[in-house]
């Protein structure tokens, strides 16, 4: 690895958040390239490479490890997800509404669709007495294959339950009613719910939220843009909540990291890199990856918090950098490594089958 700042801890003087204005031009172009973290192999020779930054940050705020422009705001996307489920928790509609575990989990998800999912969003709807029509998230045919083609087969359509992102958007629309606020136009940035999600997302992640761009994501509702430094210590507050967050928001994120561990599967699906990692890892990592190539985990043994970004949004790429890393720092043992072959230094296969390539970490 190479690092760029070593144990500079960056919240000890001030709450990160203000920049300027030359830096909120969108298209700025740095002086510096961020180094070649991957590279894409055929016969021998290099075909292809990404560039990258991460950043690796603990619950005291020290910088335990840089590599390229960690400064910059960039939006998380679904790697966020954690702290969208957080004011839901924290207002007990989980218990009000009685939620399994299983159900709890899934309002962390980018999900593939498949029937468990679409089953478990639908029974938490039905306990609140909503409805898949209140989800205001959009409809896409599920990313699941399978399911896909098994619902254009039985004839039925799609509806906003097989979006990615219908089991965050279940958990705003309890936390809506338990509130007892409008579950119409939840998605809106202007909306409580949504206020409530970018308040905890600025003080869990120490960072100023008057000051940051933010636009609409996939699924609708607001995405706001941080620095990977700062996405990194929330997520080390959420290896280590008890140290450095409130006692409420310390027991709800236990709460979301709990049931998360316990059902992976609901996190993302079948063969995703999500569900297989925190299957094998269990308590020892939460992660979650977003839209253009963004991850973020979370280490509780190690106490720190992880954020990558692959510049150029590729999700083959980002892998392969987020087991990298969770190799290096001790979490990922050699088995556990073999178990996640179809995530780490990627075979690149032909329509025959023969492999011809790699997907290849090269830090």
């Amino acid at each position: 690895m190479v690092t760029l700042c070593s144990q500079n801890n960056f919240f000890r003087d001030t709450v990160m958040g203000a920049y300027t204005a030359e830096s909120k031009v969108t298209s700025k172009v740095t002086e510096r390239q961020n180094p070649v973290l991957v590279h894409i192999t055929r016969g021998g020779i290099v075909e292809s490479l990404h560039r990258g930054r991460y950043i690796i940050v603990d619950s005291a705020g020290n910088v335990r490890e840089q590599v390229g422009d960690c400064d910059t705001p960039t939006y998380p996307r679904s790697s966020s997800k954690i702290f969208q489920a957080l004011p839901m928790v924290l207002s007990n509609a989980h218990k009000t509404y009685n939620l399994t575990d299983a159900e709890i989990a899934i309002t962390c998800a980018s999900h593939r669709g498949e029937v468990a999912h679409v089953t478990t969003v639908t029974r938490m709807l039905h306990k609140a007495r909503l409805s898949v029509d209140d989800l205001e998230c959009g409809t896409h045919a599920p990313t699941h294959r399978a399911s896909a083609d098994a619902i254009i087969r039985n004839g039925h359509a799609f509806s906003p339950v097989h979006n990615n992102c219908s089991g965050k958007h279940a958990g705003m629309l309890l936390y809506a009613k338990n509130m007892g606020w409008d579950t119409k136009g939840y998605i809106h940035p202007e909306h409580p719910v949504q206020q409530s999600i970018r308040k905890q997302l600025g003080d869990i992640c120490r960072y100023n939220m008057d000051t940051t761009a933010s636009d609409r994501d996939g699924c609708s509702v607001p995405t706001w843009a941080l620095p990977l430094k700062n996405l990194a210590y929330g997520f080390a507050c959420v290896a280590d909540p008890h140290a450095t967050l409130p006692p409420a928001v310390a027991d709800a994120v236990d709460t979301l990291t709990h049931a998360v561990s316990q059902h992976p599967f609901m996190v993302a699906g079948t063969d995703q890199c999500c569900t297989d990692v925190m299957g094998i890892l269990g308590k020892k990592a939460f992660v979650k990856g977003g839209a253009e190539a963004v991850y973020l985990a979370a280490l509780p043994e190690c106490g720190i918090g992880i954020a990558i970004k692959i510049d150029d949004g590729s999700a083959r790429a980002v892998r392969v950098v987020l087991l990298r890393i969770l190799e290096t720092v001790g979490v990922l043992s050699a088995q556990d490594k073999q178990k996640l072959h179809r995530h780490y230094q990627t075979p690149i296969t032909n329509w025959n089958g023969y492999t011809v390539g790699s997907v290849t970490p090269v830090f």
